[in-house]
């Protein structure tokens, strides 16, 4: 078994171990009845925000295909990229190593339209090069914006938390800067790196922004239920579970996510905002993305038969 493959899976027995325990250390207080009632009192209205939110997150989350597409210097149309990136995403965040679960599921449909192995490779790193900056730039205005609870979790005084603020947004006028100035092709192997216009550079700033900012906005909808809860601490919550999440490796964020914001709104995250939010933003997205990526490949599968036919029909 070559090592790279030990370890993928070495990493994500890992995550699974964590997410096991920190989930148990989560519920253990708790009994199913608790649960279901503690969901159960959040408003419809706010359940029906949070899931309009995160409808606007996947929407965000195909713009990340689609400046992906767009720097391969290909043309496929948008409805295409929308499925090839909602049912790789909707599967790949719940899965874990989005990445790879993604990546794999993005070849199989770009590849299907007629794109190489490079050209897809290119899509999901600028994809998670998008991540990075999106992540970044919310990371950066929280810190600098509300320092007093990210040090509190981070255990580091408000001046580091303002130098971490400030050196994320420094670093993504940086990636700016060289999307302007920087033209020259850098070659790995076989394979030719440039980076983007800044035209598509300034697309990545403000479509992983956006995504990050509508996820935050959906778990503070769910946990408004419960108590006055600011826009600002929810997103200083959810922008500090992402930076464990990426630490952890956990599978979806699974159980990570829910620590991490439980520990640093307290009793304000209610278990039942952290049962709904998982569902909303990652258990009803899977549960339509699968379905619909049988479906897709049934089509393909069709497609195909049909097409050798018509070949072999030619051939006679």
């Amino acid at each position: 078994m070559k090592r790279k493959t030990i370890l993928t899976y070495g990493t994500l027995v890992l995550g699974l171990g964590l997410a096991s325990y920190l989930l148990w250390n989560i519920f253990s207080e708790y009994t199913w009845s608790d649960i279901v009632q503690s969901v159960a009192e959040i408003p419809t209205a706010n359940l029906v925000a949070a899931m309009a939110y995160c409808a606007a997150s996947y929407v965000c989350l195909t713009g990340f295909d689609w400046t992906g597409v767009r720097y391969v210097r290909n043309d496929l149309g948008y409805p295409k990229i929308a499925l090839a990136s909602f049912i790789s995403l909707s599967i790949g965040q719940s899965v874990g190593l989005a990445g790879l679960s993604s990546g794999g599921l993005r070849y199989r449909y770009y590849a299907h339209w007629g794109m190489n192995t490079e050209d897809v490779a290119k899509i999901v790193l600028l994809s998670g090069v998008t991540v990075g900056i999106g992540l970044a730039v919310l990371t950066g205005i929280i810190m600098i914006i509300n320092p007093t609870d990210a040090a509190e979790v981070l255990r580091v005084s408000e001046g580091a938390v303002l130098a971490i603020g400030a050196a994320c947004l420094a670093a993504v006028a940086g990636y700016l800067a060289l999307a302007k100035f920087a033209r020259a092709p850098v070659r790995i192997r076989s394979w030719t790196f440039q980076m983007p216009t800044l035209r598509l550079a300034v697309a990545q700033v403000v479509i992983g922004t956006v995504n990050f900012a509508l996820v935050a906005a959906a778990l503070r909808e769910v946990m408004a239920a419960a108590s006055d809860v600011s826009y600002l601490k929810a997103a200083t919550a959810y922008v500090l579970a992402n930076i464990a999440i990426i630490v952890t490796h956990a599978p979806g964020g699974l159980g990570v996510l829910e620590a991490t914001v439980r520990h640093v709104m307290g009793d304000q995250a209610s278990i039942g905002s952290l049962v709904a939010f998982r569902v909303i933003y990652f258990f009803i997205p899977l549960a339509i993305g699968i379905p619909l990526g049988l479906v897709t490949e049934a089509v393909f599968r069709a497609r195909k038969a049909s097409s050798s036919l018509s070949r072999a029909g030619s051939t006679q």
